[in-house]
């Protein structure tokens, strides 16, 4: 196999066969890596590099988070199989490889999107019958504008997840879709469960890192420090603020403390655990803060 792709590289590279094209590159580099799998069962299904989508396109920084995720979903689950997992904003199933081993044999996950092409990806990719996918047809600003639906309920039973995710989610809700959706996963916990969600939390460590940040890459990630400075006001909420140089504030939207006050009254969960993030200028577990909510 390794002799093969050695072949393929100098035929690309140095002959000039064909034009250098990066699937093809892909194609020949991943045979060869995921038969060289032998510690984790949950990287194998990293799809293509047309279908890594969510602002991560690497092949290595989907496996990243993947273990990262894999990791919180671990320490904060009471049993660690058979296990029913709804992950909110599934993509092309990064959280399904985080969460399948925690969900065989009598649990489930199930992934949600608004964009129809992604689950129809999803649901020809990955073929392990308890990895189960939906599409959600509801509006946002960012990913489905074409759907006229603005906001509701998911089409799932009250109190049946043992834990909800959602992976760069709630930094593309306005003020009214941040509130009812956390209501929402109140609604389907179980007691005691326990709900991953990504912020952009605007904190003191954020307003700490204004005094800092320069129009340079950052110092714990590969983006710009200056692109992440939430100054304006999205639809005229106080505490919902986006970028002002982005044109739709879905595109990443942060919430300030006072928000996050306001999601923990109105949905009931208790903020049990917060990690900061990278994106902050500080070394982050992740590049997004992480909240954990318990019902």
């Amino acid at each position: 196999m390794l002799s093969e792709i050695k072949k393929n590289f100098k035929r690309l590279f140095f002959k000039k066969e064909i034009s250098p094209n990066i699937d093809i590159v892909e194609e020949h580099y991943l045979k060869y890596d995921k038969s060289n799998i032998y510690r984790t069962n949950t990287i194998q299904n990293i799809p293509r590099r047309k279908y890594r989508i969510g602002g991560k396109k690497s092949y290595a920084e989907w496996a990243h988070v993947i273990g990262i995720f894999q990791s919180l979903i671990y320490l904060n689950l009471t049993k660690k199989e058979n296990n029913k997992i709804l992950d909110i904003g599934c993509g092309t199933g990064l959280l399904a490889m985080s969460s399948q081993n925690y969900v065989n044999d009598k649990g489930y996950y199930l992934g949600l999107d608004v964009v129809k092409e992604n689950i129809d990806f999803c649901n020809t990719h990955y073929r392990n019958p308890n990895l189960k996918f939906m599409h959600f047809a509801v509006n946002n600003a960012m990913y489905s504008a074409q759907q006229q639906v603005k906001r509701k309920k998911w089409n799932v039973e009250s109190g049946s997840f043992d834990m909800v995710t959602a992976l760069s989610v709630w930094t593309h809700f306005n003020e009214e879709d941040a509130i009812f959706y956390l209501k929402e996963v109140e609604r389907v916990l179980k007691n005691g469960g326990k709900a991953i969600i990504t912020f952009f939390r605007l904190d003191d460590v954020y307003y700490d890192s204004l005094k800092i940040r320069k129009d340079e890459k950052g110092k714990f990630h590969n983006t710009k420090q200056n692109i992440w400075i939430f100054d304006k006001n999205a639809y005229n909420s106080e505490n919902w603020l986006y970028p002002s140089h982005l044109k739709v504030p879905e595109n990443a939207i942060g919430i300030t403390e006072k928000g996050i006050e306001i999601l923990l009254k109105t949905s009931g969960l208790k903020l049990v655990n917060y990690y900061a993030g990278n994106w902050k200028e500080i070394s982050g577990l992740y590049f997004q803060d992480v909240l954990i909510f318990e019902k």
